[in-house]
């Protein structure tokens, strides 16, 4: 593969991110540039060069880019700029994991965009009937808690969970670009939902524009509201 890198593009400012405080930090000897994904424009790339070289991601997430076990993510319906800037993260050091820091640090920003390409072009994962709905997970979803200040998570991962999917959600035909950079949150694992709710409470996900966000909305959330959430996202 090649080793050719790219750095992201960033304009616009989002009122919730201003709210926040967000801005560029400088990279430093352990401390990686902080990527600001507010103005992330939606990427493609090749999905039969990105399905080439998705032999080696298919041991965790599986042939058809759902998880092989509860701890792993689905990738498949993802939107193509999530993924992206999700492996954008993993290789420039935002987004800490053991195992797709090295994997992420071998690819190119084409081989990048390809891959998210592809693994956005599989059906999403259908419903699991077996999965235990949660009325108060619904409920933190769909109107927060505004006397503990939780924000509605539908608010920017639309009203089904789907992320930039439902054009209905964005007022138009394709995402604008703070929304591109939103996850399809619908059908995860409980297990996967509940452990980055965890590591954005706990600041193990910092680097980015958006990990500041759910920072702000993880610290807000008890252990029974994660568990509730969790367990209502994969239901659906």
């Amino acid at each position: 593969m090649h080793t050719r890198k790219s750095s992201l593009h960033g304009v616009a400012v989002t009122t919730a991110a201003l709210a926040l405080g967000l801005g560029a930090a400088v990279a430093s000897a352990g401390n990686p540039a902080f990527l600001d994904l507010r103005g992330q424009r939606p990427v493609s790339g090749d999905a039969a060069a990105g399905k080439a070289q998705s032999t080696v991601c298919s041991a965790c997430h599986g042939t058809s880019g759902l998880g092989v076990s509860p701890m792993f993510p689905n990738l498949a319906g993802q939107s193509a700029t999530y993924l992206y800037v999700q492996l954008k993260s993993f290789n420039g050091g935002q987004r800490r994991n053991p195992v797709m820091a090295p994997m992420a640090a071998a690819l190119d920003d084409a081989a990048m965009r390809d891959l998210a390409t592809y693994f956005a072009s599989l059906p999403a994962k259908p419903r699991d009937g077996a999965a235990a709905a949660s009325p108060r997970g619904a409920l933190l979803f769909k109107a927060g808690d505004p006397a503990r200040g939780i924000p509605p998570c539908q608010g920017c991962h639309g009203k089904a969970g789907e992320g930039p999917r439902s054009a209905a959600d964005v007022a138009g035909d394709a995402p604008r670009p703070p929304w591109s950079t939103i996850p399809r949150l619908r059908g995860q694992s409980a297990v996967y939902l509940a452990k980055a709710l965890h590591d954005f409470r706990g600041g193990e996900r910092a680097g980015t524009s958006n990990a500041r966000i759910m920072q702000g909305v993880a610290k807000s959330l008890d252990e029974a509201d994660i568990q509730a959430l969790a367990d209502y996202l994969a239901s659906q």
